[in-house]
Protein backbone atom coordinates (compact mmCIF):
# COMPACT_ATOMS: atom_id res chain seq x y z
CA UNK A 1 0.00 0.00 0.00
CA UNK A 2 1.09 3.46 -0.92
CA UNK A 3 1.34 6.33 1.82
CA UNK A 4 0.79 9.69 -0.07
CA UNK A 5 3.30 12.08 0.59
CA UNK A 6 1.14 14.11 2.30
CA UNK A 7 0.50 11.16 5.02
CA UNK A 8 4.39 10.88 5.37
CA UNK A 9 4.74 14.97 5.72
CA UNK A 10 2.10 15.15 8.95
CA UNK A 11 3.99 11.75 10.35
CA UNK A 12 7.36 13.50 10.43
CA UNK A 13 5.51 17.26 11.78
CA UNK A 14 3.99 14.64 14.37
CA UNK A 15 7.12 13.20 15.21
CA UNK A 16 8.91 16.87 15.48
CA UNK A 17 6.37 17.81 18.01
CA UNK A 18 6.91 14.93 20.04
CA UNK A 19 10.68 14.61 20.13
CA UNK A 20 11.20 17.54 22.83
CA UNK A 21 9.00 14.88 24.93
CA UNK A 22 11.71 12.36 24.24
CA UNK A 23 14.51 14.45 24.54
CA UNK A 24 13.63 15.31 28.17
CA UNK A 25 13.35 11.96 29.47
CA UNK A 26 16.46 10.87 28.13
CA UNK A 27 18.48 13.86 29.31
CA UNK A 28 21.90 12.64 31.24
CA UNK A 29 22.14 12.61 34.78
CA UNK A 30 25.21 13.32 37.36
CA UNK A 31 25.73 11.09 39.97
CA UNK A 32 28.72 12.03 42.52
CA UNK A 33 29.43 9.10 45.06
CA UNK A 34 30.95 10.21 48.29
CA UNK A 35 34.77 10.03 48.56
CA UNK A 36 35.80 7.12 51.18
CA UNK A 37 39.33 7.63 51.72
CA UNK A 38 39.13 6.01 55.03
CA UNK A 39 40.82 2.57 55.52
CA UNK A 40 40.83 -0.13 58.17
CA UNK A 41 43.67 0.14 60.78
CA UNK A 42 45.29 -1.74 63.39
CA UNK A 43 46.63 -5.65 63.07
CA UNK A 44 45.22 -7.18 60.05
CA UNK A 45 44.07 -4.52 58.36
CA UNK A 46 45.64 -4.40 55.33
CA UNK A 47 44.43 -7.79 54.53
CA UNK A 48 40.84 -6.33 54.93
CA UNK A 49 41.52 -3.14 53.04
CA UNK A 50 42.93 -4.98 49.91
CA UNK A 51 40.42 -7.73 50.08
CA UNK A 52 37.60 -5.92 50.87
CA UNK A 53 37.84 -2.01 50.73
CA UNK A 54 37.59 -2.90 46.89
CA UNK A 55 33.79 -3.64 47.00
CA UNK A 56 32.90 -2.38 50.15
CA UNK A 57 32.88 1.15 51.78
CA UNK A 58 34.15 1.03 55.59
CA UNK A 59 30.83 2.59 56.83
CA UNK A 60 29.61 -0.67 54.94
CA UNK A 61 31.19 -2.96 57.19
CA UNK A 62 30.55 -1.18 60.39
CA UNK A 63 26.67 -1.14 59.83
CA UNK A 64 26.45 -4.61 59.90
CA UNK A 65 25.21 -6.43 62.53
CA UNK A 66 27.35 -8.34 64.90
CA UNK A 67 28.24 -11.67 63.84
CA UNK A 68 29.69 -14.77 64.82
CA UNK A 69 33.35 -15.71 63.17
CA UNK A 70 31.61 -19.00 61.44
CA UNK A 71 28.78 -15.97 60.02
CA UNK A 72 31.59 -14.08 58.82
CA UNK A 73 33.68 -17.17 57.70
CA UNK A 74 30.59 -17.44 55.20
CA UNK A 75 30.33 -14.23 54.39
CA UNK A 76 33.41 -14.47 53.56
CA UNK A 77 33.26 -17.47 51.24
CA UNK A 78 30.26 -16.33 49.19
CA UNK A 79 32.02 -13.03 48.70
CA UNK A 80 34.84 -15.57 47.29
CA UNK A 81 32.97 -18.18 45.68
CA UNK A 82 29.62 -16.56 44.40
CA UNK A 83 31.14 -13.06 43.52
CA UNK A 84 34.52 -13.88 42.77
CA UNK A 85 36.30 -11.77 45.07
CA UNK A 86 39.84 -12.13 44.56
CA UNK A 87 40.42 -13.72 48.31
CA UNK A 88 43.27 -15.90 48.96
CA UNK A 89 42.36 -19.14 51.24
CA UNK A 90 45.03 -18.05 53.61
CA UNK A 91 43.52 -14.74 53.82
CA UNK A 92 40.10 -15.87 55.12
CA UNK A 93 40.64 -16.21 58.36
CA UNK A 94 42.61 -13.01 58.92
CA UNK A 95 39.92 -11.11 57.58
CA UNK A 96 37.10 -13.08 59.63
CA UNK A 97 39.54 -12.43 62.85
CA UNK A 98 39.60 -8.74 61.56
CA UNK A 99 36.15 -8.58 61.83
CA UNK A 100 34.86 -10.51 64.72
CA UNK A 101 37.49 -7.81 66.64
CA UNK A 102 36.31 -4.73 64.65
CA UNK A 103 32.58 -5.99 65.66
CA UNK A 104 34.19 -6.50 69.51
CA UNK A 105 35.79 -3.42 69.62
CA UNK A 106 39.12 -4.33 70.23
Amino acid sequence: MRVSRGIRALGAVALLAVAPAFAEKLSSLNLHLPQDDEEFVGAGADTVNSACRACHSIEMVLTQPKLSASVWTAEVNKMRKIFKAPIDDADVAPIVDYLVRLQAGS
